[in-house]
């Protein structure tokens, strides 16, 4: 039987639903209504069920959503259920902040390497990693296993780099360099253009502002 292809909005929204998920475990609430979900989240208790109906429903009539059991299947989901070992190529103001930000370790994120070509950089220590030569990255990834690769460097290191992370194991990549990426089949790329969203911010502050003036 064919997978049933899963569109990449719901799949965008299920972080979202975890997260509200995990607000609800911590609060010891056990279980939650799609209505009552919809109500949190400002998504309507149609979409909620449409949503996870793409993976089975996980609802029972009459009861609603058992909180933890949503939020485990949620998880299995999004393949938090096994750890991702990755590292940091870039160790800049955006990689530290990425390298210090401890809740990736609580969602199966390892923080293993960090690497970067600026001498002055090489042996400080972003938490308990050492800052790596760039000399040093085709070695660390042949004798450690690392699934993705997070680029916080300039757009032409970025695609420079490409076929290196590739040849040496690397399966995905978190790519904060200001292009799009040509990867192989199978190499996954979340693309993460900071300046966009500040322009998408821009466009809705100005269409609200219109609105009024109107």
């Amino acid at each position: 039987m064919q997978e049933k292809e899963i569109s990449q909005a719901v799949i965008g929204r299920l972080p979202r639903y975890l997260r509200y998920l995990g607000d609800l475990k911590e609060r010891n609430i056990e279980r939650i209504s799609s209505q009552e979900l919809s109500s949190l989240m400002n998504v309507t208790a149609s979409q909620i069920r449409q949503d996870f109906n793409n993976f089975g429903g996980f609802g029972q009539q009459g009861y609603g959503y058992n909180v933890e059991y949503l939020y485990d299947e949620i998880s299995k989901i999004l393949g938090l259920n096994h750890s991702h070992n990755f590292v940091i190529i870039g160790a800049g103001n955006l990689g530290k902040a990425l390298g210090n930000y401890l809740n990736f370790e609580r969602r199966g994120f390892i923080f293993k390497g960090m690497f970067d070509k600026n001498p002055e950089l090489i042996g400080q220590k972003v938490r308990d990693v050492e800052i790596k030569p760039m000399e040093d990255l085709e070695v660390f990834l042949r004798e450690n296993t690392i699934d993705i690769a997070v680029l916080t460097i300039p757009k032409t290191g970025a695609v420079g780099l490409v076929d290196t992370l590739v040849d040496n194991g690397i399966k995905a990549i978190w790519n904060f360099a200001h292009v799009d990426l040509d990867v192989p089949e199978g190499v996954q790329v979340e693309n993460v253009h900071l300046s966009d969203s500040l322009m998408k911010l821009s466009y809705n502050i100005s269409r609200y502002n219109d609105g009024k003036e109107n």
